[in-house]
């Protein structure tokens, strides 16, 4: 789990990270018509894993490799605890950028998932507000679009990896491309309440066993 940036680093970490910024946005809050992600006030232990399985290999572009290679582990704690610290107001959503009949499956998908397929409903891991647990699971709304669906296809096909067992590559092979566009449609027009922020614990269960969620109960 990250640990507390050491006291008299913060302000030397804001200049460390400017190359994080250039593409997540001043703070890493980013916008909804980027491609790149919000990282601002995302959960500390979720932004290591992520550090990490881009420095191991595990997910796959090349400047963030390029950038994380020889950084340690103790580094990217710090850095991932630097960007969760900041709690930041979200930019509104973009208008809705699909019809109603495919935002409509996506909403379903997302809050009630497919039983019939066995694919769980994002809200069951990533909470009823879809923003998030700490320490280890992301939220899922402020993204755009291009982002969610570019992130399911690359677990779809291999890109992206986590510690097995990899729930979420289990879930995304079982989306159809209708699916995907429906989910990232259907989140990317979702407005973020204002205030709003990751739950504080784990679900009691999930769905499926993650790999990267270190200590979360799962359903056997």
């Amino acid at each position: 789990m990250a640990q507390p940036v050491q006291a008299g680093r913060v302000d030397d970490l804001r200049d460390r990270v400017l190359a994080c910024t250039a593409c997540h946005g001043k703070e890493g809050r980013a916008t909804p018509q980027g491609y790149f992600p919000r990282i601002a006030g995302k959960p500390a232990g979720y932004l290591y894993n992520q550090l990490l399985n881009f420095r191991d290999g595990r997910r796959s572009y090349p400047q963030m490799s390029y950038l994380l290679e020889h950084l340690t582990d103790a580094y990217l704690q710090d850095i991932a605890q630097h960007f969760a610290s900041l709690q930041l107001a979200y930019a509104p959503p973009l208008a809705a950028q699909a019809p109603p009949q495919e935002l409509e499956r996506g909403r379903l998908l997302v809050r009630q998932g497919d039983a019939g397929r066995d694919i769980p409903a994002c809200v069951d891991c990533h909470g009823a507000s879809l923003m998030g647990a700490a320490p280890w699971l992301p939220g899922l709304l402020g993204l755009s679009r291009d982002y969610v669906g570019s992130q399911l296809g690359a677990w779809q096909t291999g890109q992206r990896h986590a510690q097995p067992p990899d729930c979420m590559a289990a879930v995304a092979r079982k989306l159809s491309l209708q699916d995907v566009r429906a989910v990232a449609a259907w989140l990317a027009a979702q407005p973020v309440p204002a205030g709003a922020a990751p739950a504080q614990q784990l679900p009691a269960t999930l769905p499926l066993r993650c790999g990267g969620l270190p200590g979360a109960g799962a359903v056997q």
